[in-house]
C-alpha cells in the first residue's frame, strides 16, 4: 500500500545501519516469505494502509507459521492496532508478533527483538500483554439492538422541499491538470506534521518549546519543495465530481440517469448504527437523502481526485539520488495536496448546489467543515465498506476520465487520491457505524449480491460476533 510511515521506518532503521529490503507495495505473500529466506532476513515487517491489509497479514502469519519461520514478525501501518495484532494475528504464529506504533519506535522495537540480552524480557512482556488485550476481546460482546428496531430509530428528518436544493447540473464533469496553487490556498498542514511524527496543530506548533524549531524547519522545505513541484509542473492534478438525481429507498440510495427518476443508474448500499444510545437515533447515510415514499426529488454528489499522477517519476528521480528525505517530502505533500483538492472541489461543488454561494468562511473555518454537507468515503467510520468504490468508479468512470485505479482491495492508486459521495442535507453529519450483528450482515448480504463470508471479510472490524 501507498504508506508514507512504510517509508519512514526504513529510512530511520537504515541510519542506524540497519540493512532494509523495500518490496514495494502490494507484494504476495509468497513473495515476501521467498526473498526473506534469500535474503536470510532477521525479521519481516508488513505496512497495511486499509482494512483488507490486515486480512492479508494473517495469511503472512499463518504461511509463516506453516513454512516453519523463527523470526519476529512486525506489523504497522494506519489501519493497524495492538489489539488487532494481539487478537488476530498473534494466534496464528508461534515466534514474536509485534505491533509498531510508528517509525520512532522501529529501533527500539528491532534492537530489542534482536538483542540475545534484551529479547527474552521484551517477548515476556509483549505477550503478557496481548494476552490482557485477548481476554478483554473475548469479554461479553456490546448490546446491539435488531436491524428492525434500529430502522425505526432512523434519523428523524422534516423532509420538505426547501431543503432540497438543485445542482446546476446533472451528469459528470472532469477536472484537468487543476492549478496546484490554487490547491496549496487549501492545505491542512496539520496532518503534514503528524507525518513527521511532530505532535501538535498548525500553527501553534511552532511554538512549542521541543518541537518548534523542528517543525518552523520541515515546513520551510516542505514550502521550497511545494514552490518547485509547482513551478516545475512536477506533479499533476486531476478529478471528476458530479450530481446526480437520488432518492433513498431503505438503506439504499438509488440514483437515477435523469430527472424522471424512472430508470435506476447506479444504486449505493449503506449500513445502520445497531448500538442502543437510548434517546439518539440509529443512523444510516441513507437518512440524509429524502425518501423515494416522500415524492421529493433529491441528489446526490460524488467525486474522486487525485494529486499523485507524475508523483513516482519525482520520488524515483530523488531516491536514485539518494535524497530519501525529499522523496519522502514530496509523498507528504501530495497527500496534502490531494486532501486540499478534496476541500477546493467541495467549495466549488456547494456553490454549483447553490446552498453554498453565500459561505464566507475563512481557510481556517473550511479546513474544520463549518460548512452544510458532508463528503464521506467509503472505508470511513460511517461507511466502512471499501467495494462501494466499485460503484463510485463505474458511477464516474474514473479510470477513464483521470488514471486513477482500484486494486482488488479497493485501495485508491496512485495513493494521493481522495474520493467520496456529497450529501446536502442541512441535517447531514458524520458518524461512525460501530458494531452491527448478524441480522444486518445478512440483509446487506442480500442487498449487494455478495455470500454472508464476502461481507463479514470486508466489514470485520464492525462484527459484533466471531464469524469463525
Amino acid at each position: 500500500m501507498h504508506d508514507i510511515g512504510k517509508n519512514i521506518v526504513g529510512v530511520v532503521l537504515a541510519c542506524n545501519n540497519y540493512e532494509v529490503i523495500d518490496m514495494g507495495v502490494m507484494v504476495p505473500c509468497e513473495k515476501i516469505l521467498e526473498r526473506a529466506r534469500a535474503e536470510k532476513a532477521d525479521l519481516i515487517g508488513l505496512s497495511g494502509l486499509i482494512t483488507p491489509s490486515l486480512d492479508e497479514m494473517v495469511h503472512v502469519a499463518r504461511e509463516m507459521e506453516r513454512q516453519g519461520f523463527k523470526l519476529p514478525l512486525l506489523i504497522g501501518g494506519a489501519t493497524t492496532s495492538r489489539a488487532h495484532t494481539a487478537v488476530k494475528i498473534a494466534p496464528h504464529y508461534s515466534e514474536p508478533v509485534v505491533h509498531v506504533l510508528d517509525a520512532s519506535r522501529a529501533v527500539p522495537v528491532t534492537t530489542s527483538l534482536l538483542s540475545e540480552d534484551g529479547k527474552p524480557a521484551f517477548v515476556a512482556e509483549h505477550q503478557a500483554e496481548y494476552e490482557r488485550l485477548r481476554k478483554a476481546h473475548a469479554a461479553p460482546r456490546l448490546p446491539l439492538i435488531s436491524l428492525g428496531t434500529a430502522r425505526q430509530r432512523r434519523t428523524p428528518i422534516d423532509w420538505r422541499i426547501e431543503d432540497l436544493p438543485v445542482p446546476e447540473f446533472t451528469g459528470v464533469r472532469m477536472l484537468d491538470n487543476f492549478p496546484l496553487a490554487t490547491l496549496r490556498q487549501f492545505i491542512d498542514w496539520t496532518p503534514f506534521f503528524h507525518t513527521w511524527e511532530l505532535k501538535g496543530v498548525y500553527p501553534r506548533i511552532f511554538e512549542h518549546p521541543e518541537q518548534g524549531e523542528q517543525a518552523r524547519l520541515l515546513f520551510a522545505e516542505g514550502n521550497a519543495l511545494l514552490d518547485t513541484i509547482i513551478a516545475e509542473k512536477l506533479i499533476t492534478a486531476r478529478g471528476v465530481y458530479g450530481f446526480f438525481p437520488a432518492n433513498a429507498v431503505g438503506d439504499d440510495v438509488e440514483l437515477y440517469t435523469d430527472e424522471s427518476r424512472i430508470k435506476v443508474l447506479e444504486r449505493f448500499h449503506f449500513l445502520r448504527q445497531q448500538i442502543d444510545k437510548g434517546s439518539e437515533p440509529c443512523r444510516s447515510l441513507s437518512d440524509f437523502i429524502a425518501p423515494k415514499e416522500t415524492g421529493l426529488p433529491d441528489h446526490i454528489g460524488a467525486f474522486a481526485v487525485t494529486s499523485g499522477i507524475g508523483l513516482k517519476e519525482l520520488c524515483d528521480r530523488f531516491r536514485a539520488a539518494n535524497d530519501d528525505y525529499n522523496a519522502i517530502m514530496a509523498e507528504a505533500l501530495a497527500d496534502r495536496l490531494a486532501e486540499a483538492f478534496a476541500e477546493c472541489l467541495h467549495k466549488r461543488v456547494r456553490d454549483e448546489w447553490g446552498y453554498g454561494r453565500a459561505e464566507s468562511l475563512t481557510t481556517d473555518e473550511l479546513i474544520h467543515e463549518k460548512y452544510r454537507g458532508i463528503r464521506p468515503a467509503a472505508g470511513y467510520p460511517a461507511c466502512p465498506d471499501h467495494t462501494e468504490k466499485g460503484t463510485l468508479w463505474r458511477l464516474l468512470d474514473v479510470q477513464a476520465k483521470t488514471g486513477m485505479l482500484i486494486t482488488e482491495s479497493f485501495a485508491m492508486w496512485p495513493g494521493s487520491s481522495v474520493s467520496g459521495l456529497y450529501f446536502a442535507h442541512p441535517e447531514s453529519r458524520y458518524f461512525s457505524l460501530g458494531k452491527i450483528d448478524r441480522d444486518q450482515v445478512a440483509d446487506y448480504h442480500e442487498r449487494k449480491g455478495m455470500s454472508v463470508a464476502e461481507v463479514e471479510r470486508w466489514l470485520g472490524p464492525n462484527l459484533n460476533y466471531d464469524p469463525a
